[in-house]
């Protein structure tokens, strides 16, 4: 099948263009996990025929299991259809509702993520609670401990917490039980955020089913809605990651908008049952 290896600001994809094909993807998990062995990704994404919008865009992490949303994967997507097409503009179906990509200067590209979910239901969490600031904490190795996480579905579920300085934690240590807690019944990504500013901020994500990544479209989003939503920024950051910077916009209207750099790495053989 025709693929390719790309990344937005770090975040590793294998692109997969199965438009045409006439029938939807159904890998196997085991599939999934064994390609990830033999092409390392965060993510493998999937470019398919769509009857409302210019292609459908699935996903799955490197753990096999399909998710709703990825931010830079749809970045990544958008810049490979623009540079099939010629075109500026394009619209995208996925699991986690629709999505809109415009082409900006300088290879960027910039992605409408749609509204950000903040209803209890809508994260989802197990009982009710206020999303602005959790009623939940996680305890540190040596003391201390994370409370009072924002939560946001962006797509995906995410859980935010405000830390004073997020290169000091052990995020490889905590991450894996915040995604697991049965706060959250479809598991969660825990993004550890340090605010430098009312629009700067330091972030760290462990996705669920794909663990500490260089970076996070839908984090980067979430971190920016939770943050101002806590009273720490203005609708407006530049989000740092570890493979690179992403501006993010919360707009009136209530959707998020994600930009930053993509990177065509080359193109991947894979066999047609992975």
């Amino acid at each position: 099948m025709k693929a390719w290896r790309m990344n937005g600001a770090g975040n590793a994809f294998i692109l997969i263009d199965a438009r045409g094909a006439g029938r939807a993807l159904a890998p196997a998990r085991e599939s999934v996990t064994a390609l990830a062995q033999t092409h390392p990704f965060d993510q493998l994404l999937a470019l398919e025929d769509d009857g409302d919008a210019d292609a459908r865009l699935r996903v799955w992490n490197r753990d096999g299991g399909e998710v709703g949303a990825c931010g830079n994967g749809t970045r990544a997507a958008a810049w490979l259809m623009f540079q099939d097409t010629g075109r500026d503009a394009l619209t995208l179906a996925s699991l986690g509702g629709p999505m809109s990509a415009r082409r900006l200067s300088g290879g960027a590209v910039e992605v409408d993520l749609g509204p950000a979910r903040l209803a209890w239901r809508d994260i989802p969490l197990a009982r009710e609670m206020d999303t602005v600031r959790l009623d939940y904490c996680v305890p540190l190795p040596g003391g201390g401990r994370l409370e009072g996480p924002g939560a946001v579905n962006m797509g995906n579920p995410h859980a935010v917490f405000f830390v004073e300085d997020v290169e000091a934690l052990p995020i490889a240590g905590i991450g894996p039980g915040v995604e697991h807690d049965p706060l959250f019944p479809e598991r969660v990504n825990a993004g550890f955020a340090q605010v430098r500013g009312p629009d700067s901020i330091r972030l760290k994500v462990w996705e669920r089913g794909a663990g500490l990544t260089l970076a996070c479209g839908t984090g980067a989003a979430a971190a920016l809605v939770a943050a101002h939503r806590q009273g720490r920024t203005g609708r407006d950051a530049v989000i740092e990651a570890d493979g690179g910077l992403l501006p993010v916009r919360w707009d009136a209207a209530g959707h998020v908008h994600l930009s930053g750099p993509v990177e065509l790495e080359g193109a991947a053989e894979i066999g047609e049952g992975f």
